[in-house]
């Protein structure tokens, strides 16, 4: 069993770290807002830590698990980041969601100070975080990988190593931008049900059955009839994932259109206030658009 420094307790990383703490791995948190690290280790064990450069003492892995890639160098980097704890060699795993240019500098800055690192962002939201089956998508070194696996088995049930340092951010954030885009669409086709004055269960289930069926009619079918946006993935977090996908396309002269498209809805979203609320909150905007309300 390994010993753990796990920085960053959100929706996501409170039950990632749990995962850890279940399998038998010696858990230290640290959190930004200090209560939730406390009341984590109240109910799951370990121990707090009041920097991350204090979680990363005497931890053989440091795992991040926060917003952008700011706040995963501050934390690592900064001048109290868990670098600055870690005995040489120890192992960094980033599982946020940040730039895979920003992922292969921080790699690099670790590198130079002997330390290993992977990015390993998640899929699956926080009923998955919560059960341990996320699928989780490594960038880095093989040997790398390898010391990560006993953790990442703690976490999840698909591991894949999907190439180098930074294509993991790579795979995630195209894999996110198709899903918000799937999302916005399925939010469309019922608006546009509803001013047809369709039956939307019968609608929803024909779709189910055949060609348009997808991970997002299953997931968020329901809560959209029924406004419930009870946040298992927040838009504001969705809407990062795009842009991230949008900017890796633009360097490489691939166009995005309609992941482009669908970002407006999102940012309609996130301008009438539903940041914090789940991604499927877009249909408020498909409604806004059309003057209909399902």
């Amino acid at each position: 069993m390994a010993s753990v420094a796990f920085i960053g307790l959100g929706l996501m990383g409170a039950r990632m770290a749990a995962s850890l703490a279940r399998a038998g791995h010696e858990v230290t948190v640290h959190n930004r807002t200090a209560e939730k690290a406390r009341a984590w280790a109240d109910e799951h064990g370990g121990r707090v830590a009041g920097s991350p450069r204090e979680a990363a003492e005497g931890a053989s892995a440091v795992i991040t698990m926060v917003v952008h890639g700011a706040q995963v160098e501050e934390v690592l980097l900064g001048e109290d980041g868990a670098l600055h704890g870690a005995a040489e060699g120890t192992l960094f795993v980033d599982m946020s969601t940040i730039a895979p240019d920003d992922a292969r500098r921080l790699g690099a800055a670790l590198a130079e100070r002997g330390m290993a690192f992977v990015d390993a962002p998640v899929t699956g939201s926080s009923p998955k975080a919560q059960d341990g089956t996320l699928t989780i998508m490594a960038g880095g070194a093989d040997a790398d990988l390898e010391r990560a696996r006993p953790l990442f088995e703690a976490m999840g049930e698909a591991i894949l190593h999907v190439g180098e340092l930074g294509h993991g951010q790579t795979v995630k954030v195209i894999s996110n931008a198709v899903a918000a885009a799937n999302c916005a669409t399925l939010a469309q086709g019922l608006v546009v049900g509803k001013a047809a004055g369709v039956d939307l269960e019968a609608l929803v289930e024909v779709m189910a059955a055949g060609s348009a069926n997808s991970t997002m009619v299953g997931l968020k079918a329901q809560p959209m009839l029924a406004h419930d946006y009870a946040p298992l993935f927040r838009l504001e977090h969705m809407i990062k994932d795009v842009d991230l996908a949008l900017e890796a396309g633009h360097a490489t002269g691939a166009p995005f259109p309609s992941v482009a498209l669908a970002r407006e809805l999102y940012a309609a979203a996130l301008g009438r206030g539903l940041g914090e609320q789940d991604f499927a909150a877009v249909l408020e905007a498909a409604e806004g658009l059309a003057g209909v309300r399902l």
